[in-house]
């Protein structure tokens, strides 16, 4: 090790430091996490929306027996969707904390 190497702080300052002092770089870090599940959970929010929001207009259409398709439609079809729909939101968000994690744990780089 170098003379003088030893008192000089780390060149980079590690995220969880940031984040447990309450800078603005570290509120910078949590908002831009909370920002990720947001788009997540909107993006999961639109498509659920777009899912259940087209059933009324799909079943209001002109048909000779809609009795049955629509018991079709609401128990077959709508269930295995939204089941995607939450499951790929939950895959996402998920992966937002890993990578969230990822760069709080990431350690400053040797010298």
């Amino acid at each position: 090790m170098a003379r003088g190497a030893r008192g000089r702080p780390p060149a980079h300052t590690p995220a969880r430091s940031e984040i447990s002092q309450q800078t603005s770089l570290g509120a910078t870090y949590v908002r831009a996490l909370m920002r990720s599940q947001l788009r997540a959970a909107l993006a999961a929010l639109t498509a659920l929306l777009a899912l259940v929001g087209t059933l009324p207009l799909l079943f209001s259409l002109p048909r000779v027996d809609a009795g049955p398709l629509v018991w079709v439609g609401l128990g077959v079809v709508v269930y295995p969707v939204m089941w995607l729909i939450a499951r790929r939101y939950v895959v996402r968000a998920e992966r937002n904390e890993a990578d969230f994690t990822g760069l709080v744990t990431e350690q400053s780089p040797p010298e």
